[in-house]
């Protein structure tokens, strides 16, 4: 068994679902996780926006152009005036949803997962549907009812051991290719999960891990891993091998190269994961993989937007002891929030953590529990990974950085947006 894992750039368009069959032609024992097409889990969220302001006609509104976006995809593929009933039955759902509930009572995390996760619901019932007509026999799997997590909404973990024996029974049929959604799996109380966002690379992951595949391979629109985004940074290199570590380390720091929970459930069972090139199938793309032949030789930039500097310090000037310093990380847990870099002194903690909708009640509960609080928006986290003098003297040695974190491997700097 060989896991795959396509992007929604990769099928953002009738096109594309005509290259994954390219791709995917030919394979036996063939396991694919799929996204939402193109940018439909953005769409989706400005929908669940839409609804939790009340505003039922707008979330309506903004559904009804997920779902021309979709048919005009079916009807590329299909023929005009075509309709797939199990992609129909998928827009019922969403617009039932959207009609019967309060949006007053609806909690935010929960109601996340019950409609973000249509965007790659809707996109695999569509590609099953054309890969069984082009002559290759799929099997559509729902992965709400395959892998089991916890009941953290929004950000959920599989249960490996639970899932493990679900995605073996479906996965034991004749078909010569198996496709599942990425991103979503099912909570402990039945509702739907989502895993985070990008969280496809990390069902797959988890897909390799139970099925004890060959190697795992995410299909994207590079040549492999580059040192830097070429959309941001000029001059990028190529990078044909990293260790797991390296690719854990740079998730972590926001390279949209894998999800960070992906590398562990390859690492644990010695699997490659491949990144590949879909507009080329030949190309070998990079590799990860416990040992490589040599170390990265050219500093790797990473780039997180959406950004925002919190300071956080007791009214009272007392030291920000670890006890005061787990309270405040506790509620950001509690809120969802991830922190991304942290850097404390004796009375001050200043926290760069990503943009939420829940900062507001954050620094009021931080206010109520006798904290001052400060923070700018608007900023931009840039790693760098194996970083020189020129890149310091480039990146880090201007007077509009808010902070910078040096270690003697990589530099950190918090900065304005950059266009």
């Amino acid at each position: 068994m060989k896991v795959y894992k396509f992007g929604g750039a990769s099928v953002r368009t009738a096109d594309g679902v005509r290259n994954l069959e390219n791709i995917v032609r030919g394979e036996k024992g063939l396991f694919v996780i799929v996204s939402a097409m193109g940018k439909t889990t953005n769409a989706l969220e400005r929908m669940l926006d839409r609804f939790m302001e009340a505003d039922r006609a707008g979330a309506r509104k903004e559904f009804e152009e997920v779902k021309a976006y979709h048919d005009g995809i079916v009807a590329d593929l299909f023929g005009a005036g075509f309709r797939l009933p199990e992609v129909d039955a998928r827009y019922r759902e969403v617009e039932g949803l959207l009609a019967e509930a309060d949006p007053a009572a609806a909690e935010y995390e929960l109601w996340y997962d019950r409609t973000v996760s249509y965007g790659e619901l809707i996109s695999t019932a569509i590609i099953a549907a054309y890969l069984n007509r082009a002559g290759i026999p799929t099997k559509w799997i729902d992965m709400r009812r395959t892998f089991l997590t916890d009941g953290r909404h929004k950000d959920a973990n599989i249960d490996i051991e639970a899932s493990a024996p679900l995605l073996k029974a479906e996965t034991a049929g004749p078909e010569e290719l198996f496709i599942g959604q990425g991103f979503i799996g099912g909570a402990p109380d039945g509702e739907p999960s989502t895993l985070g966002r990008e969280g496809s690379d990390y069902s797959a992951a988890v897909a390799a891990n139970i099925l004890d595949a060959e190697s795992m391979s995410v299909w994207k629109d590079v040549e492999g891993i580059l040192n830097a985004d070429p959309k941001i940074f000029p001059d990028t290199e190529y990078i044909p091998q990293l260790t797991y570590l390296d690719a854990i380390e740079l998730a972590y720091s926001g390279a949209q190269i894998i999800h960070p929970k992906t590398v562990k459930p390859l690492q644990n069972k010695s699997i490659p994961l491949y990144v590949r090139p879909f507009g080329d199938k030949t190309k070998p793309g990079t590799v990860i993989r416990a040992a490589i032949d040599r170390p990265v030789s050219v500093p790797i930039l990473i780039l997180k937007r959406n950004q925002i500097l919190v300071s956080v310090r007791p009214d009272d000037l007392s030291f920000m002891m670890e006890e005061r310093m787990s309270g405040i990380f506790a509620l950001l847990e509690q809120y969802r929030i991830k922190t991304n870099l942290v850097q404390s002194s004796a009375v001050n903690l200043s926290l760069c953590i990503d943009a939420s909708r829940h900062l507001p009640q954050v620094v009021e509960r931080l206010h109520s529990e006798g904290f001052r609080v400060k923070y700018n928006d608007n900023l931009e986290l840039l790693t760098i990974r194996g970083y020189d003098a020129r890149m310091l003297d480039r990146y880090v040695e201007h007077s509009d950085v808010y902070l910078s974190q040096k270690t003697r491997r990589t530099v950190r700097i918090v900065r304005p947006r950059s266009l």
